[in-house]
């Protein structure tokens, strides 16, 4: 009982410092977090695993749980964004072969590393030792992939010739209007969830368990006051690359020409106090979020016994998985589901080839020793 009260006091304690260092929508953004790591710890709710039973076991209710998310976030998210378009943005990217060849990459480290962007944050929030290992090296990739994800885009896309010989965005809100946005969005993810249930072992199975579904009710609902608090939607990635890039500052490396961190406002961001970045506050939050869920229940960390070789791997992983996702646009937030819940069909495109990379990597595990 008073471990628990002691909990939630120090959640209020972190949240009120941070709003008075950094202001009330900072500590929205922490509150957001918190909700958010909640969720994915009290729920059991996970991207890499979910695809993982699917692929293995062919169990779709991880995935059923993705679409359900996706289309209440889209539900709540699109009439915002048609609204307000001069205060809110969407996850908006170009169909680019950087995005095709980052996502699958980034299905394949996904499995090595046993975690996407939240997962990776997550499962480090219980005490996973193997996260840890592998925050390092994301944080690292994430950096390096923002440093070179101009040259990536300027590659252009396989579908350039459509588009007067750019890559341009898809956007759906754009060019169907509101309703047929809407109505596009919740037939892809019903269609998605009618192929895997139809390619599954059980079909007489529950389609969805009700963990899951209160996991992609809730995540939805807080995605959508995410966007509304923050103007744009939940992410992961820029967080940890800018984490780098403020390590990679202060031990002089000199940032002021790179094709990424040298411009604005990315440039300005790095010397700016880190609470006032909106990814790192929310990183934050869902990092301590999972903390206190899992200490909730129990009085022991997951420590995980590594060897050198778990460990290296893991900073391996990670560093693939922080570079691949910064040429993607992101990861499974804000490239699948910022995409796709802002009507992107980039986010649909990534979704495609990041399950064809974890089907790689699903088979990479057990070779590289990953449990």
């Amino acid at each position: 009982m008073f471990k628990r009260v002691g909990i939630a006091l120090l959640a209020l304690l972190g949240t009120l410092v941070v709003t008075v260092l950094a202001g009330v929508q900072a500590g929205l953004l922490v509150l957001i977090g918190l909700g958010f790591g909640l969720c994915l710890q009290g729920y059991g709710f996970g991207f890499a695993g979910g695809w993982r039973r699917f692929i293995l076991h062919r169990d779709a209710s991880g995935i059923t749980s993705h679409m359900l998310l996706i289309s209440v976030a889209a539900v709540l998210s699109l009439p915002l964004l048609a609204l307000h378009p001069s205060e809110l943005s969407g996850a908006v990217a170009p169909l680019t072969w950087s995005l095709l060849v980052g996502a699958f990459v980034f299905g394949v480290a996904m499995q090595i590393a046993d975690g996407c962007g939240s997962g990776s944050l997550h499962k480090a929030g219980t005490g996973n030792s193997y996260s840890w290992a592998v925050l390092p090296g994301f944080i690292a990739g994430s950096f390096l992939g923002a440093s070179h994800q101009p040259g990536w885009v300027s590659l252009g896309g396989p579908f350039d010739a459509l588009s007067g010989g750019v890559a341009r965005p898809v956007d759906m809100l754009s060019t169907l209007g509101l309703p047929g946005s809407i109505v596009l969005t919740l037939v892809l993810c019903a269609g998605v969830v009618l192929a895997f249930r139809r390619a599954s072992a059980d079909r007489d199975a529950p389609l969805i368990t009700q963990n899951l579904l209160k996991a992609g009710l809730l995540i939805g609902l807080l995605y959508a006051v995410h966007l509304m608090v923050a103007g744009q939607p939940w992410g992961i990635v820029y967080g940890l690359g800018l984490w780098g890039a403020k390590f990679a500052a202060g031990i002089g490396v000199d940032l002021s020409q790179d094709a990424f961190w040298g411009v604005a406002p990315h440039a300005d961001r790095i010397f700016q106090p880190v609470l006032w970045d909106i990814t790192t506050l929310t990183n934050l939050g869902l990092l301590f979020g999972t903390m206190a869920a899992a200490r909730w229940r129990t009085t022991a960390n997951e420590h995980i016994p590594m060897g050198l070789r778990t460990l290296v791997v893991g900073l391996l992983a990670g560093l693939v998985l922080g570079y691949s996702s910064r040429i993607a646009f992101g990861c499974n937030i804000g490239a699948f589901l910022g995409g796709a819940a802002s009507a992107s069909l980039h986010g649909w495109v990534w979704f495609a080839m990041a399950f064809l990379g974890s089907l790689v990597g699903v088979r990479l595990r057990a070779p590289l020793g990953v449990r």
